[in-house]
């Protein structure tokens, strides 16, 4: 069975984590400020939006990699927090912080 090297997954987790707080400051720093004509205020709500949306998957995206460096930190990465059994190594490779086997992903995924 492939293991899971902890060392480079906790790297690529951390270079994962502060990619994304880079990009959280960006989207925060380009909030656009508040414009002052009533045409304009449709625009900037319609940015603001877009902007918050952006913002919000990029911090649920973050709690996923702190969740998974939490597991590295417990001995517990790589194994489905569903089901336990391990993870696939390839899985791993594409997505760092998944926390499900794809039996299981797929499941969650379902019931959202």
């Amino acid at each position: 069975m492939d293991t899971v090297d902890l060392v480079t997954a906790r790297a690529r987790l951390e270079e994962q984590r502060a990619e994304l707080d880079r990009s959280i400051k960006i989207l925060t720093g380009e909030r656009p400020a508040t414009e002052s004509s009533d045409a304009d205020a449709g625009a900037w709500l319609t940015d603001a939006g877009r902007v918050e949306a952006a913002l919000a998957s990029l911090r649920r995206q973050c709690a996923a990699v702190q969740a998974a460096m939490q597991r590295v930190a417990e001995g517990t990465y790589g194994l489905c927090v569903t089901c336990g059994k391990p993870v696939p190594p390839g899985r791993l490779e594409a997505r760092p912080d998944a926390a499900r086997c794809v039996p299981c992903q797929a499941k969650h995924d379902r019931r959202r």
